[in-house]
């Protein structure tokens, strides 16, 4: 009785040790990332999942299988929600955000994109925030790309005209301007 108690209790720490290795060890399919603005005072941070195009069709009608339909909200990453965080007053189109944590999503559009920026944060998975707690949000246009992106990339870019938010995947690019 003793040498079966030992062998169950030794499989079983086996088998917790290999999972843990496995989950340790195995890269993530959409790995976490986080991409930070700092300019002038201001420090934004926007930290999302980023999943590959894996041959699929992203962004598109639904019955076509899109993996993220038109019209229909998106998370805009995978896993939990995309977060932004910043130090300070942001201006998106005439919009004013306060500084703070704020979960970030879309509503891609073939000619029109809205951007929504929601006070809860805390949302795993492709549950969408309640729409009282929208802090703000804005229509942008996006444009197609003549490069295929294959992961998912937000980033910031600074030009001329000002500092922008940029997502791009596959043949799609989102600009968000803010100052």
């Amino acid at each position: 009785m003793k040498k079966f108690l030992l062998y169950s209790i030794s499989a079983i720490l086996i088998i917790i040790v290999a999972g843990f290795l496995y989950i340790t060890l195995t890269p993530p399919a959409s790995p976490l990332d986080t991409s930070t603005f700092v300019k002038d005072g201001k420090e934004v941070s926007i930290t999302y999942s980023k999943p590959y195009k894996k041959g699929r069709l992203i962004f598109g009608e639904e019955s076509d299988g899109a993996l993220v339909p038109f019209n229909q909200y998106w998370r805009t990453g995978a896993n939990r929600h995309t977060i932004i965080n910043t130090n300070s007053e942001l201006n998106f189109n005439d919009n004013i955000l306060s500084s703070g944590e704020y979960s970030l999503y879309t509503i891609p559009g073939k000619d029109t994109w809205k951007v929504v920026i929601n006070s809860e944060n805390g949302f795993f998975g492709i549950v969408q925030p309640d729409s009282k707690n929208d802090i703000l949000s804005f229509e942008v246009t996006p444009k197609t790309l003549t490069d295929s992106v294959e992961q998912l990339t937000i980033d910031f870019v600074t030009d001329s005209i000002g500092s922008s938010v940029r997502l791009r995947w596959d043949l799609t690019e989102v600009i968000m301007p803010f100052k």
